[in-house]
C-alpha cells in the first residue's frame, strides 16, 4: 500500500491543528473519509434527492436504485449470499438492540444463559445485561487469559444445553484481540446456541466470510470502515430475522394498515422503519468500493505492520504499560498507560503536538476494571496510518514525560 498516496485521498489530513499538521490516531472511534464517499453523498443530495421506495418519480426510482445496489454490495464484501439477510441500520448498537428486542424477548427464558466476553464494548454488554434482567436470564463472562487474551477453556466450561446465544467481539478496541471467533461458534453451535458476532473495529482492518464463519447475527459500523456517520449494517439468517420482532414502527416497514392493525414487509424492509439515512447508505457504498480496491488481505498486512511498528517504538519505554498482546495476533490500535500520568493529560499533550488519540474507557468499563485501571490511552490506525505519523506520536510522549519529569 502506498500510504502517502492513499492519504491525498483524505481532505482532512491537510488539515492543522494548533499549527501542526494533523496525525489523526484515533480511527478506532471513527475514521476519516475519503474524497470518493465525501462526493457520493454530494452526488445523491445534488442529483437524486428524493424518498425511496415510496415514489415512481424518475427521482426516487433512482436513489432507490442505487440505496438497494448497496445492499448488494454490502452482501458481497461480507461473504452474503442472500442480500435480503442485510439490514441497513443507524450503528452497530442498534443492530445488536434489535436483535436483543426482537429474537431475545422471544427466545431467551427464565435460567437460559447469556455469554458475553471480558473485551466487549458496552454496546455489545448493556444490551445482554437488560435482556437477562427482563427475561430472568443468567448472563455469563469468559475471562481474560494470559496475554490479554480469552481463555478458550472457561469458555467451554460455561456452555451447557441453557446456553441460548453467545455474543462476541471480532476485535477488542481497547486490546486489539482478534478472538479466533470459529472456534467460539463451532463450540456455541454444538450446544445449540446461536452466534452474534460485534465487526465493529474489525470490519474496517480484517477480511470476512459469514457465510464460512457460520455465525448467527453480525453487525458492523459505517463510520469505522471510512464511510459516514449513522449508518450499520445488520446481517442475520434468513429464518432467524424472519423470527424476529421489529424494533422501529412506522413507515415503509408496511404492507398495509388499518385502523386497528397492521401488516409488515418482509425481510429486510420490516425493520427499516422511517426515511433512513439515504445519503448516508450510499456513501457507505463508495466506502465499501474504496476498501475492496485496496484489499482487506492488504489492509489487515498494512494493520499488522502498524502495530508491530507501535509496538518497537513505544515498547522501548520502561515507565510505560501496553495493554496489547505481545505474543499473540493483534491489530489496529495501541493502548497504554504512563505511571504517573492520567491518560486524559497524555491525550491532551498529544493534542498540542498535532497527534489526535483517545483518552478514557473508551466504553469498555468493565475490561479496565479487570485490568485494575481507571483509564486508559489509545492511538489506533487507519489505512492512511504511516509509520512516521507513530514517530510523531512518539515525539509527543517524550513531550508529556518531559512535563512530568
Amino acid at each position: 500500500m502506498s500510504v502517502s498516496k492513499i492519504q491525498k485521498d483524505f481532505p482532512i489530513l491537510k488539515t492543522l491543528v494548533h499549527g501542526r499538521p494533523l496525525i489523526y490516531l484515533d480511527s478506532a472511534a471513527t475514521s476519516q473519509k475519503p474524497r470518493c464517499v465525501l462526493d457520493a453523498m454530494d452526488e445523491y443530495y445534488t442529483t437524486m434527492n428524493a424518498n425511496i421506495h415510496r415514489g415512481v418519480h424518475a427521482l426516487s426510482e433512482q436513489a432507490t436504485a442505487r440505496y438497494e445496489d448497496v445492499r448488494q454490495q454490502a452482501a458481497q464484501f461480507f461473504g452474503v449470499f442472500d442480500a435480503h439477510e442485510i439490514v441497513f441500520t443507524k450503528s452497530t448498537t442498534e443492530g445488536i438492540n434489535i436483535i436483543a428486542r426482537g429474537w431475545g424477548d422471544e427466545h431467551i427464558g427464565p435460567d437460559d444463559d447469556i455469554v458475553v466476553s471480558s473485551l466487549e464494548h458496552h454496546a455489545n454488554l448493556v444490551p445482554w445485561q437488560e435482556l437477562a434482567k427482563r427475561k430472568k436470564a443468567h448472563l455469563k463472562v469468559i475471562p481474560l487469559a494470559f496475554d490479554y487474551q480469552l481463555d478458550y477453556d472457561a469458555f467451554l466450561s460455561l456452555l451447557n444445553p441453557r446456553t441460548k446465544l453467545v455474543c462476541i467481539t471480532a476485535l477488542s478496541n481497547v486490546t486489539g484481540t482478534p478472538p479466533q471467533l470459529d472456534k467460539y461458534i463451532t463450540a456455541a453451535h454444538a450446544q445449540g446456541a446461536r452466534v452474534l458476532i460485534d465487526a465493529a473495529q474489525g470490519a474496517a482492518h480484517m477480511p470476512f466470510s459469514i457465510r464460512k464463519l457460520d455465525c448467527d447475527f453480525f453487525v458492523c459500523s459505517s463510520h469505522k470502515m471510512y464511510g459516514p456517520t449513522g449508518v450499520g449494517i445488520l446481517y442475520g439468517k434468513r429464518e432467524l430475522l424472519q423470527a424476529c420482532a421489529p424494533l422501529i414502527y412506522g413507515g415503509d416497514m408496511v404492507t398495509t394498515v388499518d385502523q386497528y392493525s397492521a401488516q409488515y414487509r418482509e425481510i429486510p424492509w420490516r425493520f427499516e422503519g422511517g426515511t433512513p439515512n439515504i445519503a448516508g447508505v450510499i456513501g457507505f457504498g463508495a466506502a465499501l468500493s474504496y476498501l475492496a480496491a485496496l484489499g482487506m488481505d492488504t489492509v489487515y498486512q498494512h494493520s499488522q505492520e502498524l502495530l508491530s511498528y507501535a509496538h518497537e517504538v513505544f515498547g522501548a519505554f520502561s515507565n510505560l504499560t501496553l495493554l496489547s498482546p505481545m505474543h499473540h495476533p493483534a491489530i489496529a490500535l495501541l493502548s497504554f498507560v504512563v505511571s504517573g500520568i492520567h491518560p486524559h493529560d497524555i491525550a491532551s499533550i498529544f493534542d498540542s503536538e498535532g497527534v489526535a488519540i483517545r483518552s478514557g474507557f473508551h466504553c469498555a468499563e468493565p475490561l479496565h476494571a479487570q485490568l485494575g485501571l481507571e483509564a486508559s490511552a489509545r492511538m489506533s490506525f487507519g489505512v492512511y496510518t504511516a509509520k512516521e505519523d507513530i514517530d510523531k506520536a512518539e515525539q509527543a510522549l517524550k513531550k508529556a514525560l518531559k512535563i512530568f519529569k
